[in-house]
């Protein structure tokens, strides 16, 4: 099939593309920037702009059968502070390559949403697909905008789509700099030799999924028949950043210091995602133990002098 991966040169998206290409797919990406710890694939097609401009990405959809969108300009910190260009940058965008999708006949879209916040504060653990979506942040908002946009334009012009709603992803080729993904800034940290910030007392309790089963979650819900439009994928398993600060410091070999700051106001206490139905439906399981995906994690960053350089 021709696909495109939206948000292809970021962490996920990379990861999707090798599974991609591992099936035989024509794959194509669209991103703003290349991949920061590849250089370009040559057997990929890259169209490097901006998800807003609208010309741009509706050239990019022609010809193709799947859609596998990925794309956010923001990550719940950020989205609070404007939530006015997080709803235009994404969720008004994201309408607009729904219409392309429409236009050029487009056979599905995957949707990458979030199984960490648009749930909200859990009434429950573990949190199901049922579960009533109160999210606290407007990144969490925006993401359950677009899904609600997707089965109207399923109903609409009979548009195919799949979401799904990943845990906290982890594993090689996540960016240390950024100011998400705790497993790796820790890790980047340690490499750096700088501190560890802990946002609360690290009794945080957060779903770690590895890069590859998340990667084989949204692959299976991608092509697989089945009449369920929505899934967790996840761990199922609660890991405190207590207790991921100890394993890191067994696979690190190292005591780094730690600095604990205030709790932040879109962080809730626990967040555990019920995968029960993507295991029945799509035939999919998590494979990888937390520790054996921090030791891989850890080992692709000694490995890699990119993430050795102050500018990474």
């Amino acid at each position: 099939m021709n696909v495109i991966v939206f948000g292809g040169c970021g962490f996920i998206g990379s990861h999707l593309v090798d599974a991609l290409r591992s099936q035989g797919h024509n794959v194509c990406v669209f991103d703003r920037n290349y991949e920061l710890f590849r250089l370009p694939l040559p057997d990929v097609e890259y169209v490097i702009g901006d998800f807003g401009n609208r010309g741009l990405v509706s050239s990019a959809v022609k010809d193709i059968d799947v859609v596998f969108h990925l794309i956010s300009t923001t990550v719940p910190k950020t989205s609070n502070d404007d939530p006015a260009f997080d709803v235009s940058s994404n969720v008004i965008e994201t309408l607009c390559l729904l219409d392309v999708c429409v236009r050029e006949k487009v056979k599905k879209v995957v949707f990458v949403s979030s199984g960490g916040t648009v749930y909200g504060i859990p009434n429950t653990l573990p949190i199901n697909e049922d579960h009533p979506t109160n999210p606290i942040c407007s990144y969490g908002i925006s993401k359950l905008a677009i899904e609600k946009y997707l089965f109207l334009f399923r109903r609409l012009h009979d548009l195919d789509f799949t979401v799904i709603r990943p845990s906290n992803p982890y594993g090689p080729r996540q960016n240390p700099k950024n100011i998400q993904g705790s497993v790796s800034v820790f890790l980047g940290n340690i490499l750096e030799g700088h501190p560890i910030t802990i946002w609360g007392d690290g009794s945080v309790s957060r779903d770690f999924v590895y890069i590859r089963d998340l990667i084989d979650g949204i692959v299976k819900a991608a092509f697989l028949k089945t009449e369920h439009r929505v899934f967790n994928i996840g761990s199922g398993v609660g890991t405190t950043l207590t207790n991921v600060l100890e394993l890191i410091r067994v696979v690190t070999k190292s005591d780094p210091a730690v600095i604990h700051t205030g709790n932040r106001s879109f962080d809730v206490s626990e967040l555990v995602l019920d995968t029960r139905l993507a295991q029945r439906e799509l035939g999919w399981a998590p494979q990888t133990p937390f520790l054996q995906g921090l030791y891989e994690t850890w080992n692709a960053m000694l490995d890699h002098e990119q993430y050795k350089k102050v500018g990474v």
